[in-house]
């Protein structure tokens, strides 16, 4: 591939992002107006160039079908943003509430899975599910919606208070396991609300 223009790197920039954020590619006019260009010609005539040099595609006669094709388009995923609630306890249940944060991007290649609009995350606070894997700090990662299977990770609430742990059925009835044995099952004594099922984790280094 040919190097670019500095103005040229600008434009394949702005494609990039926009695509990583799942939005559409920008058109011809909104190319313009993000770089105050006087006339869509000059836009049209960056995409030209940046065709002419490999970086991006398009299907003849198609409206909406450019393509970033560089190097570090093709090996990196689609970036998304998984709204993070606070914190949960993975020790004993705690009345927490949850509290929005901010949001925590992924790429969803390396998480696994693609994030739906029902997809949350919750940082841990202790130590209670170790035998899992899941340390305190990590971030873990959440679907609401399905209805757990006995031996997956949920994030519940049990008689109004918020817990990590493993879910469990015994003779019919549901209860919370931990993955360390320096914590009790939990057994609800009036409800079980299970606020999401465990999807995946995501791990700082630590120094």
């Amino acid at each position: 591939m040919n190097e670019l223009t500095p103005a040229q790197e600008r434009v394949l920039d702005f494609l990039q992002a926009e695509v990583h954020a799942g939005r559409p590619i920008p058109t011809v006019r909104e190319i313009a107006a993000q770089f105050g260009f006087r006339s869509h010609r000059a836009a049209a005539c960056h995409l030209e160039a940046l065709k002419r040099k490999g970086f991006i595609e398009s299907d003849p006669g198609k409206a909406r079908t450019l393509r970033v094709v560089t190097p570090l388009a093709l090996l990196r995923g689609r970036i998304v943003d998984i709204p993070l609630f606070g914190t949960i306890p993975a020790g004993f249940a705690g009345d927490r509430e949850q509290q929005p944060e901010g949001c925590v991007s992924v790429d969803v290649e390396s998480i696994g899975f693609k994030p739906t609009r029902n997809t949350f995350a919750l940082r841990v606070v202790g130590d209670s599910m170790i035998g899992r894997h899941i340390c305190d700090g990590d971030i873990a990662v959440f679907e609401h919606g399905p209805e757990p299977r006995p031996g997956q990770i949920v994030a519940a609430l049990i008689d109004r208070k918020n817990t990590l742990k493993t879910f469990l059925v015994r003779n019919g009835r549901p209860f919370l396991k931990a993955e360390n044995p320096n914590y009790p099952e939990l057994i609800p004594s009036e409800e079980l609300v299970i606020q999401g099922v465990f999807r995946g984790l995501i791990r700082k280094g630590r120094d």
